[in-house]
């Protein structure tokens, strides 16, 4: 080994140094955060609407106009307020060189929820810099550390809920790797014990509290042994607190193949696992219900959360002109989990039952992404007409 390659692995051994210096900080911090938010006891509960950029502003905004009629009372009587957060455009996270810009994250610190339209990140051969995706960001700054999915497709047999680790595993510090020499660059993967145990618990609360009956463990742990040990080992240990939950443990490849599998599918009920292979499975478990456009998910932590789709922000559809014509139901769906998320569970139910009513059942109007079909705002005026007729 040459002198170049030893002072190239000295400053990559100094990288990590304080990249661990940093994530062992991380789990001081875990665990000095003990209780949830009770929405109950705020005089006023404050939902942000941050709309990204892409096709975000324009689908964020109707998912408000349907939560602003739903919520019309409450907000009168002050027990809610909106608060609009703009600035977490691409255009605007690049130029200030930051995923989330200081101004944008203390504004997001104003409110206890957040309804998040998608947001680009860069990539490589973009011509972007290289910030961290804004999810991700605001994942670890407001420790949301837990990314909730549901998908349900009654006709099939499916009724699953997701709940994916969201502040580490190979996103803790998916920015900072490094490229050592021209021939070898690396990445890390971050699991620590608190981490794992409060995604596991909620996992399981979860079930128990819905009548689930089993969580099935997925992690590819026969590989990654440490990592993924851990996570594996964790969730296994509280799985035994509740005796009346099964538990069983599936290799992240196996699992994607059975979740194709008619028979075996149906048996999958609650899902604990790893960040990275919480974003790849979710994704194919909304292929099911009708594509990523047709899903919501919640970011769950103790202090804040999150609602959001889980598309990316489409901005081929901006460049085209057909912006208008962008789907809401993935943000509607948001909507649903964010408003039962904050004690309003009526009003979720409303909103879902509506929700299935167009998009499934009845049907009248239909969201194609082009002039073919109508656009955000009828759509958005679909669902509350619905709403009003199923309450009469």
């Amino acid at each position: 080994m040459n002198d170049i390659e030893m002072k190239a692995i000295d400053e990559a051994v100094e990288k990590f140094r304080s990249l661990m210096e940093g994530q062992l900080e991380r789990a001081k911090n875990i665990k000095a955060n003990k209780d949830f938010i009770d929405y109950e006891k705020l005089d006023k509960i404050v939902i942000g609407i941050c709309g990204g950029d892409g096709i975000g502003p324009i689908i964020t905004k109707e998912s408000q106009r349907v939560l602003e009629f739903m919520l019309k009372d409450q907000v009168e009587s002050g027990k809610v307020e909106f608060k609009v957060i703009d600035g977490l455009t691409i255009e605007n996270r690049a130029a200030c060189l930051k995923a989330i810009p200081d101004d944008v994250l203390e504004e997001l610190k104003q409110c206890h929820v957040i309804l998040k339209g998608p947001t680009t990140t860069p990539h490589q051969g973009d011509g972007l810099p290289n910030i961290e995706s804004a999810n991700v960001a605001m994942r670890k700054a407001l420790d949301l550390f837990a990314n909730v999915r549901p998908v349900k497709v009654p006709e099939e047999g499916i009724d699953w809920t997701f709940f994916r680790e969201n502040t580490e595993g190979g996103y803790a510090v998916g920015s900072y790797g490094v490229n050592i020499t021209d021939d070898l660059a690396v990445d890390f993967t971050v699991a620590t014990e608190e981490g794992c145990e409060r995604i596991a618990r909620l996992a399981y609360d979860y079930a128990q509290k819905n009548n689930k009956g089993k969580v099935s463990i997925i992690t590819k742990a026969n590989i990654i042994k440490t990592t993924d040990g851990k996570f594996l080992n964790i969730a296994k240990k509280v799985g035994e607190e509740y005796p009346d939950i099964v538990t069983d443990e599936w290799f992240v490849d196996i699992t994607t193949a059975k979740l194709i599998d008619p028979q075996r599918r149906k048996d999958f009920k609650v899902f604990v696992l790893p960040n990275l292979y919480g974003d790849i499975i979710t994704d194919e478990a909304a292929e099911f219900q009708g594509g990523v456009g047709t899903a919501g998910s919640a970011n769950i932590g103790k202090k804040y959360a999150m609602f959001e789709a889980i598309h990316g922000s489409a901005p081929r559809m901006i460049t085209e002109g057909r912006g208008q014509y962008a789907d809401p139901c993935s943000m509607l769906r948001a909507s649903v989990m964010l408003l039962s998320h904050i004690g309003f569970v009526e009003k979720a139910n409303a909103l879902e039952k509506a929700l299935d009513k167009c998009m499934f059942e009845e049907k009248k109007l239909t969201i194609t992404g082009r002039d073919t079909g109508c656009t955000c705002a009828e759509f958005g005026d679909y669902v509350m007409d619905t709403i009003t007729s199923m309450s009469k």
